[in-house]
C-alpha cells in the first residue's frame, strides 16, 4: 500500500496537469474563434471558384491550358496537411492513416510511385523517417498562417505537374465541420477536375471569353490552385484547434475523476493509519 505522502504527491501532480489542460482548452477556444472566422470567410469564395472553374474546364479543350491536361496514370504528388503540435486527439493519426491508405491503394510499380508534399511537423516527422520521396516540406507555419505559404506550396505542385514530374496532385486534410466534428478529405487538385455534363442538358450556361480563353485561364487557374491550397490549410488550422479543445476538455474531465478517486483512496489510507495508531495506543495501555 502506498504511503500517504506518495498519494498526496500524486494528487498534486494531477491537479497541476488539470490546470494545464484547462489553460490549453481556453487557449484553443480563443484561437478557434479566429480560425473559424477565417475559414468561414474564405470557404464560400473557394467553393464557388472551384464550382465555376470545374464547369469551365468541362467546356474547353483539355489542351487549352497545362493545368487542365488529363495525363495517364503515373506518379502522383500527395500533399499531406497535419499539425505542428500534438495533444489534439486523433487529428494527426486520422490524416496519416488516410494518406497511408491512399498510398497502399496505388499500384506498387515504380511508375505509380507517390511523391509527398508535407505541411506540418507531425506529418513531416512521420513520413521522413520512412524514406518517402518528399518534394516539399514546411513546418511551423500554423502559428502565423499566411497566403504566401499556400502560394509556395501551390507553385511547387504546379511546377511538378507541368514539368512532368507527376501526373496528378491530391491533397489530404481535415475539414472543419464543427467543434465536435472534423472530416478527413482527399481532394484532387491537379488536373483541374471537370464536371460531367449531359449532352441533353440544355440548362447549363455557356461562357463568352474576353480576352481569349488561354489568356483568362493562364491567369486564373494558377490562382485557383493557390486558393484551394490555402483553403485546405485554413480548414486544417480550424479543425486542429477544435480537436485540441475537445481533447483538453476530455483530459480535464478525466483529471477530475482521477482526483475524486485519489481523494477517496487517500482518506481510506489516512483512516486506516489513524485506526492503526489508536489500536497501538490501546494495546500499549493495556500492556502497562
Amino acid at each position: 500500500m502506498p504511503s500517504l505522502i506518495d498519494i498526496r504527491r500524486r494528487v498534486r501532480a494531477v491537479k497541476s496537469t488539470q490546470q494545464i489542460t484547462k489553460a490549453m482548452k481556453a487557449v484553443s477556444a480563443s484561437k478557434l474563434r479566429r480560425a473559424q472566422d477565417r475559414i468561414l470567410g474564405a470557404r464560400p469564395f473557394a467553393v464557388d471558384m472551384l464550382r465555376v472553374l470545374n464547369s469551365v474546364a468541362a467546356r474547353v479543350d483539355t489542351h487549352a491550358h497545362p493545368l487542365l491536361e488529363v495525363k495517364p496514370d503515373g506518379r502522383t504528388l500527395l500533399i499531406v496537411v497535419t499539425s505542428d503540435k500534438g495533444l489534439c486527439g486523433s487529428f494527426n493519426t486520422n490524416i496519416i492513416k488516410a494518406a497511408g491508405q491512399f498510398i497502399t491503394e496505388r499500384p506498387a510499380d515504380p511508375g505509380h510511385a507517390i511523391a509527398l508534399g508535407l505541411v506540418g511537423r507531425k506529418g513531416r516527422d512521420f513520413f521522413r523517417r520512412r524514406g518517402f520521396d518528399v518534394r516539399y516540406e514546411d513546418a511551423g507555419l500554423f502559428t502565423n498562417l499566411k497566403f504566401s505559404h499556400a502560394q509556395a506550396l501551390a507553385k511547387t505542385a504546379i511546377e511538378e505537374f507541368t514539368g512532368g514530374g507527376v501526373n496528378a496532385v491530391y491533397v489530404v486534410y481535415n475539414e472543419f465541420k464543427s467543434v465536435m466534428a472534423q472530416r478527413v478529405v482527399v481532394e484532387k487538385l491537379l488536373p483541374i477536375p471537370r464536371l460531367e455534363i449531359e449532352s441533353a442538358d440544355s440548362t447549363m450556361a455557356d461562357y463568352l471569353y474576353e480576352p481569349a480563353p488561354e489568356v483568362i485561364l493562364g491567369d486564373l487557374l494558377p490562382h485557383h490552385v493557390e486558393i484551394q491550397v490555402y483553403r485546405a490549410m485554413l480548414e486544417s488550422a480550424a479543425a486542429e484547434h477544435a480537436a485540441r479543445m475537445s481533447a483538453m476538455d476530455a483530459a480535464t474531465r478525466n483529471a477530475s475523476e482521477m482526483l475524486e478517486d485519489l481523494t477517496l483512496y487517500m482518506n481510506k489510507v489516512r483512516q486506516a493509519a489513524i485506526t492503526r495508531e489508536i489500536i497501538e495506543i490501546v494495546s500499549g495501555a493495556q500492556s502497562v
